[in-house]
């Protein structure tokens, strides 16, 4: 099977970059990596691994031979910083009283959780699910339309990522995840990608008239159910015009269709405000979070619907062992708390005005770079060039030995993803080791 040159997601491990990273670990690092893939599956974006981590504290990996890494990666759950003091204690508290709910009782501790986030979501989401993964939640984010609409077509871009599970690969558009695997769900149609608008409608008013042609295949099927899409695509670090969710959301309520929004990677503080749909002029009628709900600790997600969606107390929407886990929960729960304690909204801020302007001068500096873009503290740091995606590959590497980790996003966006509660003298110095492996390379444009 052919494996894409660009996947949107991440960044592959079977570059020859990658094979060269390894040949200079040391012993010991590169038998902790042979025990890995002797009992994991090989698969890209997981093992081969880099190195074996050891240890996860604040904004620092440290690795098995004691280096320590900046994680401006994380997987997007570190909003808080690995291992916050209050979600660790709040974890061991409920642990010791309980530490498992089965489903069919209710417990304080979600029941505490889903008041909180009813209380905090954007007006008119007053109903909540839990899932114990962003892939089984958008799973039931699905299957809500389905009985609400009585319809199963579903609309989303190319490009996009809503979780790895088969049935979310289907309405997600990431050749990564598909090929090979042959059919995906039934009805799922796709749109151009966001981050494509002027490729497929010209320079002249491209969202405008991408938002005309989604009402216009909203009108002509007749028959669709929900159109799901992250707000901001995470992987490009692009959020469309304020007034193109506007338009669309007024499409899907005229054509009986659902907007779902995929905010697994996005919500709760990381741009600057709550959730990004609250800076792009639109509230879905259910909107799907993950990742640093469980304080990057406890596997935890949620969808918060409407009011109106709860239409099917018959069905099974989640049915999950783990669904209202007191012990994820209480994490989640403490998290809120260090999200208001500690302002993190307002330092979200404070951090992407200050890393905007560090990446600007930059690209100033260093002609690779095309375009600087952020929302909050989350940047994306386009590479351009004649070899983009090769240039891009080699400055992972080159940042990781340096000690700092990201993502790449297409093959060629540099995406950093610090914690809000990264120090001011880490956060420079992270962002000075990106400054000096771009000045290392050489670029050929």
């Amino acid at each position: 099977m052919k494996i894409p040159a660009s996947p949107s997601e991440g960044d592959v491990n079977v570059s020859p970059t990658r094979a060269a990273w390894r040949a200079l670990l040391s012993e010991r690092a590169r038998a902790a990596l042979d025990e890995d893939e002797r009992f994991f599956l090989r698969q890209s974006l997981s093992t081969p691994c880099l190195t074996e981590i050891v240890r996860a504290e604040g904004a620092v990996l440290t690795d098995i031979d004691g280096r320590r890494i900046f994680d401006f990666h994380g997987n997007s759950v570190h909003q808080l910083g690995h291992g916050h003091p209050k979600v660790v204690a709040a974890i061991r508290r409920e642990m010791e009283t309980l530490p498992f709910c089965p489903r069919r009782y209710a417990n304080p501790t979600a029941t505490a959780l889903a008041r909180r986030l009813v209380g905090t979501s954007p007006a008119g989401l007053d109903k909540v699910l839990f899932a114990p993964s962003g892939a089984a939640a958008i799973s039931m984010a699905l299957k809500l339309a389905r009985y609400a609409t009585g319809r199963h077509k579903t609309l989303s871009p190319w490009d996009s990522f809503h979780g790895a599970n088969l049935d979310t690969i289907g309405v997600g558009g990431e050749a990564l995840f598909r090929s090979g695997l042959g059919p995906m769900a039934p009805g799922a149609e796709h749109l151009p990608p966001l981050d494509l608008a002027r490729r497929f409608f010209g320079d002249d008013r491209p969202f405008e008239r991408f938002a005309d042609y989604i009402d216009y295949v909203l009108e002509v099927q007749g028959d669709v159910g929900a159109l799901i899409a992250e707000p901001m695509r995470w992987t490009s670090v692009e959020a469309p015009p304020p007034d193109f969710w506007p338009r669309v959301r007024a499409s899907c309520a005229r054509h009986g269709a659902l907007l779902i929004f995929d905010e697994i990677p996005s919500c709760l503080a990381r741009t600057g405000t709550l959730y990004a749909c609250e800076q792009l002029g639109a509230t879905p009628d259910i909107l799907v979070i993950g990742k640093g709900l469980g304080g990057g600790i406890m596997p935890l997600a949620a969808i918060l619907a409407a009011q109106r969606l709860d239409c099917a107390p018959e069905a099974a929407l989640g049915h999950y062992t783990h669904e209202k886990s007191p012990v994820a929960c209480a994490a989640a729960l403490a998290t809120l708390d260090v999200i208001e304690e500690e302002k993190l909204i307002d330092r979200a801020r404070e951090l992407g005005v200050r890393g905007l302007e560090r990446l600007h001068e930059m690209k100033a500096r260093h002609p690779v770079i095309r375009d600087v873009r952020g929302l909050g503290c989350y940047f994306g740091v386009e590479i351009g060039g004649r070899d983009p995606a090769g240039f891009a590959d080699s400055l992972i590497y080159r940042c990781l030995a340096r000690g700092l980790s990201f993502k790449l996003g297409g093959g060629r966006i540099v995406t950093l993803c610090p914690p809000l509660t990264i120090p001011l003298d880490e956060f420079d110095a992270a962002l000075t080791i990106l400054d000096e492996a771009l000045g290392e390379l050489r670029f050929s444009g």
